[in-house]
């Protein structure tokens, strides 16, 4: 990490709630304020999966040219159809296809739905469920997989054409 990198981080870390699984790819908590959105367009966001039902990130990522994807669902511990997954997925593709993007993942808490969006998103991509949720849970340690949220993306990589899958560096 750069100094400019580590000034910026510690600038937004006791604003945000977001740690890094990768130089592109953050999961974290909700970032519902102006205050928050603006850490976030600060630590260099370019695109947002917002998992939760309870605020929409739009009106305030508009203002800084932040690309969001609401993919609300509920946290209540049960199924996730295979088309949550895969639209969080074609958005999360899309937006790294972008040299200089950067993706935040996040639920309220960044416990449960938005880690489960993040490992769809490692699975599609050629990681091992194991392996991507171990990343996962080392860069954020809060992180909860819940059963049946893992069993919904085992589910999910099923219904889609993972025969020539390829480890992305992401």
């Amino acid at each position: 990490m750069d100094q400019v990198d580590r000034v910026v981080l510690e600038d937004i870390q006791e604003i945000l709630d977001m740690d890094w699984i990768t130089n592109r790819i953050a999961l974290g908590g909700w970032a519902e304020t102006p205050e928050k959105m603006a850490a976030v367009a600060k630590a260099g966001i370019t695109h947002i999966i917002d998992m939760t039902w309870e605020v929409d990130d739009q009106p305030l990522a508009e203002p800084f040219g932040i690309k969001v994807l609401v993919n609300a669902t509920d946290d209540d511990f049960q199924h996730k159809p295979a088309e949550l997954l895969q639209k969080g997925v074609a958005f999360a593709k899309s937006a790294l296809q972008e040299a200089q993007s950067k993706l935040f993942i996040h639920c309220v808490a960044g416990r449960h739905r938005g880690p489960m969006m993040a490992l769809a998103l490692f699975a599609s991509m050629g990681w091992e469920l194991d392996d991507a949720m171990r990343l996962i849970a080392e860069r954020r340690p809060i992180v909860d997989f819940a059963p049946v949220y893992v069993d919904s993306v085992r589910e999910y990589l099923r219904t889609v054409d993972m025969t020539h899958p390829s480890k992305t560096a992401i």
